[in-house]
C-alpha cells in the first residue's frame, strides 16, 4: 500500500511538472506564427515595456468611460465604435480610425473618420465622410480638414474643463459662457477649422479657407448646379469679391 501511495505521488508530481514544461515551451516559441484565419474582439499592440501603441477593437471593447490606457483615462463620453486608436511613445492618444453605419427610423446613418491629433491634444487633421438619409432625401459629404488647436491644450486638462463647464451649464448657463471664454483666451480649449477640401452638406465641391477664428475667408468650388465659383469674405462673413461676378 505504501509503495502504491509513493508511486501515485511521484506520478502526480511528474505529470504536473511535465504539463508545466509543455505550457511554458508553448508560450516561448520564437519566430512568427502563421494563421489562416483568426477571430478576435480586440488586439492591443504593445512595446516591450508594456506601453500600448495601437488598439484594434470591436464596438463592445472600444475604450471609453472609466477605461484606462497606459495609466491614463480615456474619453468619458466617447461613443463606442469599431476601429483603431493610436498612441505615441509617451502613451498619449494621438489619433484613430473609426467607422459605423446602420439603418434607423429615418433611413440610415453611417460614417468614417481617420484623425491625427496635436501632441497631447485633439484633431489637427481629419479625413471624414458622412452618409445619412431622412425620408426620401440622402445627404453625403466627404472632406479632408486641417484645424488649429490651442497652444496650451492638454487632454487631461481639457477633460477637467469640459466637466466643469457641463456642471456650470446645468446651474448657470451665463457663467458657463463666461468661464468658457476665459479658458479659450488662455489657450486651453477651443480649436477652429482652417482648411477644408471636399464636398460639403450643401453639395458644394471645392477648397474652403478659414481665418484664425474659424470664419470663412475664401472659397473655390463647384456648386450643385455645376457652376464654378471663387468667393472672398470679410471678417463679418460678407462677400467682398466674387468670380464670376454675381448678377445684379
Amino acid at each position: 500500500m505504501k509503495r502504491e501511495i509513493v508511486f501515485l505521488r511521484a506520478f502526480a508530481v511528474t505529470t504536473v511538472v511535465g504539463i508545466t514544461c509543455i505550457i511554458s515551451m508553448a508560450f516561448k516559441v520564437n519566430g512568427n506564427q502563421k494563421f489562416s484565419e483568426i477571430d478576435v474582439e480586440r488586439i492591443n499592440i504593445v512595446e516591450k515595456d508594456g506601453t500600448v501603441k495601437m488598439i484594434i477593437t470591436n464596438v463592445e471593447r472600444f475604450p471609453n468611460g472609466n477605461d484606462k490606457i497606459n495609466e491614463r483615462p480615456t474619453n468619458v463620453n466617447r461613443k463606442k465604435r469599431s476601429g483603431m486608436l493610436f498612441f505615441n511613445e509617451d502613451g498619449i492618444e494621438s489619433g484613430g480610425f473609426i467607422y459605423d453605419g446602420q439603418k434607423n427610423e429615418n433611413g440610415h446613418s453611417s460614417g468614417l473618420s481617420l484623425t491625427y491629433d496635436q501632441y497631447d491634444g485633439d484633431q489637427v487633421m481629419q479625413l471624414l465622410t458622412q452618409d445619412y438619409q431622412k425620408g426620401d432625401k440622402r445627404f453625403v459629404s466627404s472632406s479632408l480638414a486641417f484645424n488649429d488647436r490651442p497652444s496650451k491644450e492638454s487632454q487631461l486638462k481639457t477633460a477637467e474643463i469640459m466637466k466643469e463647464l457641463e456642471e456650470l451649464r446645468k446651474s448657470d448657463p451665463q457663467a458657463m459662457m463666461t468661464k468658457q471664454k476665459e479658458y479659450m483666451d488662455k489657450g486651453l480649449i477651443g480649436g477652429v477649422p482652417r482648411v477644408l477640401l471636399g464636398k460639403t452638406r450643401s453639395q458644394n465641391n471645392g477648397l474652403f479657407l478659414f481665418d484664425d477664428k474659424g470664419l470663412p475667408k475664401a472659397m473655390f468650388y463647384v456648386d450643385k448646379e455645376n457652376n464654378a465659383k471663387l468667393d472672398f469674405y470679410d471678417e463679418h462673413g460678407n462677400t467682398i469679391a466674387s468670380f464670376p461676378e454675381k448678377n445684379k
